[in-house]
């Protein structure tokens, strides 16, 4: 999983409330292989795209100031209902790597961490604030500091925001669950080594039945 410290980058307003996993990625494209970023491609499928594959103009996501997002500015109860992984994915895989919002689904909340995406909340008027000058200008940036907990806005303002201790040190550090684990492999080989040594009998090959 990538760190992440910083990152200043295009951003893209999202103004409707509960926008639920099956919007981010339809059930039936959970069935896809994750091979390279595809999983980008099924972002908003059937807001973005008509049944003939061609693009819905209208779309935010397809609208030429959007396009290279990499930042979401959402709303409330951002990426609610099912607790499928692969709305991360699509995010992730577009180049999606914050959202901020003023609510999340909770699922949603703590994979970002597991995955290399920073979710910030902040108050509902912020969150508008953020989103009116986003569409007042399309393709202006947001700047992100995670290590000062901050978020300036396109106009400067500069807005900090809480965030749990161990989701931070974790994308600061790149932290996957994998590598979580990795840091205590010393103490697990030791574990490993004292129980074999207390319980050899445990790992003693039986005789095949016939041996002399």
């Amino acid at each position: 999983m990538d760190a992440f410290t910083t990152l200043t980058a295009v951003a893209v307003p999202i103004d409707v409330d509960n926008v639920d996993n099956d919007q981010h990625i339809p059930a039936r494209l959970m069935r896809k292989p994750r091979i390279g970023k595809a999983y980008g491609g099924y972002w908003f499928h059937d807001q973005r795209f008509n049944e003939d594959g061609s693009e819905m103009p209208d779309f935010v996501l397809n609208k030429p100031g959007f396009r290279d997002a990499r930042i979401v500015v959402a709303a409330k109860n951002y990426a609610c209902g099912s607790s499928r992984l692969g709305a991360v994915y699509v995010h992730y895989d577009y180049g999606i790597r914050a959202v901020i919002a003023v609510s999340f689904g909770d699922v949603f909340y703590n994979n970002c961490f597991k995955n290399g995406i920073l979710p910030v909340r902040l108050d509902e008027a912020t969150v508008a604030r953020l989103r009116r000058e986003l569409h007042a200008q399309p393709g202006t940036t947001i700047a992100l500091d995670l290590p000062q907990q901050t978020v300036t806005g396109p106009d400067g303002t500069v807005y900090p925001f809480d965030i749990d201790a161990f989701g931070k040190r974790c994308l600061l550090q790149g932290l996957s669950d994998i590598k979580l684990t990795l840091e205590q492999e010393p103490r697990i080989k030791a574990f490993e080594d004292k129980h074999r040594q207390q319980m050899s009998w445990l790992f003693q090959t039986a005789p095949q039945e016939g041996a002399k």
